[in-house]
């Protein structure tokens, strides 16, 4: 499927100790989205991800790395690549898991949608989407928790909390990436409620959501629980005290910071 944005699109993954995954990953991408560029940020994988990433880098070209510290957080690394992807000069930035949980197949789907909408979503709960080889209670948790943000903050669309999505530039440039206040797994909320703040028309594609191949899951309790302590938080009216999430009212002019990456 051919789409318009293909040339100035780049595709960004969040790694850590994903080394298994990484090569099938980058490739599938290359063969799904085969013009656009691929963003890899790496939070200091024990397993030699980030080294790993670097070699495919050179192998494979138009592929970044972007070497952390640490484990900072899925938000955190996210935000870098919407930096990035602004710094750089792309159009559109696609988010996706780097544990082939997202099928890349579905890039296309994401990239042609952003025809008629501003944010494209990677949804498992519009018709034809769907999770597989998950408990019981993690479906639970997670229709329980689309439908508190749906509730809470008046979304629109019905996979609030995944992080398979394409955004146009435009959105990216309204929303104060400096001051998100989501370093974890509510990030993916948290941003879909800043864009839709600013006016984006929000589309979704049907996903089926697999569990990860090989690795192991990154989840755990005590995140879970601080991401819906900040949900509640993020639905508190500004009068109240609640958070500022009222969209930039000029582009940022791009981020302090120096990127090292790999053509």
């Amino acid at each position: 499927m051919k789409h318009t944005f293909a040339v100035s699109s780049i595709i960004a993954v969040a790694t850590y100790n994903e080394r298994e995954n990484l090569p099938l990953l980058l490739s599938q991408i290359r063969l799904h989205a085969p013009t656009s560029h691929i963003l890899v940020i790496d939070d200091k994988s024990p397993d030699g991800t980030g080294q790993l990433a670097e070699q495919l880098a050179a192998k494979m070209g138009r592929i970044s790395v972007i070497h952390r510290a640490g484990k900072l957080g899925l938000g955190t690394a996210m935000v870098a690549a919407m930096k990035y992807a602004l710094h750089e000069g792309f159009g559109v930035l696609v988010t996706m898991d780097a544990d082939l949980s997202h099928d890349p197949a579905v890039l296309p789907k994401l990239l042609a949608g952003l025809g008629e909408y501003d944010v494209m979503i990677g949804s498992r709960y519009v018709s034809g989407g769907g999770t597989k080889d998950w408990p019981w209670l993690r479906k639970f948790l997670s229709k329980s928790v689309n439908l508190l943000v749906r509730t809470l903050h008046r979304l629109p669309a019905k996979d609030n909390s995944g992080g398979y999505r394409a955004y146009k530039r435009a959105y990216l440039e309204k929303v104060d990436l400096d001051h998100l206040l989501s370093a974890g797994y509510s990030f993916q909320e948290e941003m879909l409620l800043r864009c839709h703040r600013a006016g984006a028309r929000i589309g979704e594609t049907p996903i089926l959501f697999a569990d990860r191949r090989l690795g192991a899951s990154k989840v755990n309790l005590k995140e879970c629980a601080r991401s819906l302590a900040m949900l509640l938080y993020l639905g508190v009216p500004r009068f109240l005290g609640g958070p500022n999430l009222a969209p930039l009212k000029s582009s940022p002019k791009g981020p302090s910071h120096e990127f090292r990456k790999t053509a």
